[in-house]
């Protein structure tokens, strides 16, 4: 009986076809590749060709890089090295360069240099481009914020608060070695009163030092305690105070960064791996999306959403010339400098402010009891009822600045006489009669929300807003594994950020 073999398909390495494949051939029709290379060819790359000089050897074409990368971060290769490394092994990449080998060092100057003034260019075309498609919609937005961690050692910090720690030191020790001079000094060489160090400079120090070695470098009886001192003084102050002014100038009105990227501020990480929000050097990156597409980017220093919302709108007003008409955010750009903005701009804003989502629960009011909100307000009289049916009378007003220089209206009410109440410790814990701050223009503008976010659209906006901007952080984070950028400085985070945002709406296209 004859023992059956396998039998197995030919296989042959040797073999030579008479008409070979091409790279058209291999890439399936409905690839994402495919959409990328579309794409890219439709859009006007006439502001990447300014980044070029005329003179010099010839380059690779702005195009063929382009494609590269947008393609490489569709894919989730971020790494120039492995870049280059793909266009001479896979045939995607090597289709999209038309087999051409851009080295890496080519790939990362193409990407920090070239596409600086030009990548929001290719951003806004791709945008319109989708919006012509119907895919979505420039004028209504989602808008949400995540951070993202910088390319940046998180244990080299400067903070506003030991600048200023530092710095207190240093008047407390001036002005105490000028006490000193002042008593040992004679009667017809007495100094005046020390230097009014209110505000302290590099000039102010070495002006005070220099009067104080020239009073008592003389002197046989100083204290050799104090000699030492102003020593140290003499030898640490000038360097000390020059440093600490040029830090103040790359904070602004930051409370701190990395010294090996000063562009990136620290803040908590939602998505650290310890669990516990540690404190690391990272950048805000604010979006604004339609059906899941980016519609519009920014990049800030500063952690809190709520400063970031003009900057966002206004560029939004400079890629498509006109501001949002709808916009949807959560209670962290609920503030009134915001909601000023967009009836300045004539938008619609569905967006929560601070205490909205408690005012939902039934039992809110039982746990506020005695909020400046609850009190009763008679138009007549321009005055509130507290609790017990005291009047609370008007008693001037003033004007508050925000971080942002945003000027608030703030108008003062004081109770009569809280002394006797029996709601006194209950209804506030001042030791003198309640006073009470009633910002009319914001309480108008969060009566206006309430109404438009418990409207039929206004909860059918925010049911949306969950499932249209927050996935699609989770998408680049997760799925995509980028959760720290590559790059550093504020200016090639957003490229970064742009390739990110270009690739993301691609795969959503593709898809």
């Amino acid at each position: 009986m004859a023992i059956r073999q396998p039998v197995f398909k030919h296989y042959d390495q040797q073999q030579i076809l008479a008409i070979p494949p091409t790279l058209e051939e291999l890439i399936p029709q409905s690839h994402p590749v495919r959409v990328v290379n579309e794409v890219i060819n439709k859009i006007n790359i006439e502001p990447l060709l300014k980044a070029y000089h005329i003179r010099g050897s010839s380059s690779y074409h702005p195009q063929l890089l382009l494609k590269v990368l947008v393609y490489g971060y569709v894919t989730n290769i971020y790494s120039s090295r492995k870049l280059a490394t793909a266009c001479q092994e896979s045939i995607y990449f090597m289709w999209l360069s038309s087999m051409s080998y851009p080295d890496h060092n080519t790939i990362n100057r193409f990407r920090g240099v070239r596409l600086k003034n030009a990548l929001r260019n290719v951003f806004e075309d791709v945008v319109k481009l989708l919006a012509d498609e119907g895919l979505l919609s420039i004028d209504e937005i989602n808008t949400d914020g995540t951070k993202i961690e910088a390319n940046a050692n998180k244990y080299t910090f400067v903070w506003k608060k030991s600048i200023q720690t530092n710095k207190e030191k240093m008047k407390k020790q001036l002005t105490e070695i000028w006490q000193y001079a002042q008593q040992i000094a004679a009667d017809e060489d007495k100094m005046p009163e020390p230097p009014d160090f209110t505000e302290i400079d590099s000039q102010k120090v070495k002006a005070t030092i220099d009067q104080l070695n020239e009073k008592l470098s003389g002197k046989e009886n100083t204290d050799k305690k104090m000699k030492a001192k102003l020593q140290y003084v003499t030898k640490n102050y000038p360097v000390n105070i020059a440093k600490y002014e040029q830090q103040e100038a790359i904070l602004e009105e930051r409370n701190s960064y990395s010294k090996t990227d000063p562009d990136a501020t620290f803040m908590r990480m939602k998505e650290d791996h310890m669990k516990n929000g540690q404190l690391k050097p990272g950048y805000n990156v604010q979006i604004s999306t339609s059906n899941q597409f980016i519609v519009n980017y920014t990049i800030h220093p500063n952690p809190t959403d709520t400063t970031t919302f003009p900057a966002h709108i206004t560029q939004h007003e400079t890629s498509f010339g006109k501001a949002p008409k709808v916009v949807t955010a959560d209670a962290g750009y609920g503030s009134e400098e915001n909601y000023t903005l967009l009836e300045e701009k004539q938008a619609t804003a569905f967006v929560k402010y601070g205490m909205f989502d408690k005012e939902q629960h039934e039992n809110h009011n039982n746990n506020f009891p005695f909020a400046s909100d609850k009190l009763f307000y008679n138009q007549e009289k321009d005055c509130y009822i507290c609790p017990m049916g005291q009047q609370m009378d008007f008693i001037g007003n003033y004007i508050r600045k925000t971080s942002t220089g945003f000027e608030q209206h703030v108008k003062r009410y004081q109770a009569r006489n809280c002394s006797n109440c029996p709601l006194n410790g209950a209804c506030h814990k001042s030791k003198h009669n309640r006073i009470i701050e009633i910002n009319e223009n914001l309480k108008r503008q969060k009566q206006k929300a309430y109404l438009l976010l418990n409207s039929e659209e206004g909860i059918e906006r925010r049911k949306k807003r969950c499932f249209d901007v927050e996935p699609v952080f989770g998408n680049i984070k997760q799925n995509h594994g980028f959760r720290r950028f590559m790059l550093r400085g504020k200016e090639k985070v957003a490229i970064e950020w742009g390739l990110l945002s270009i690739a993301q709406n691609l795969r959503k296209k593709a898809a």
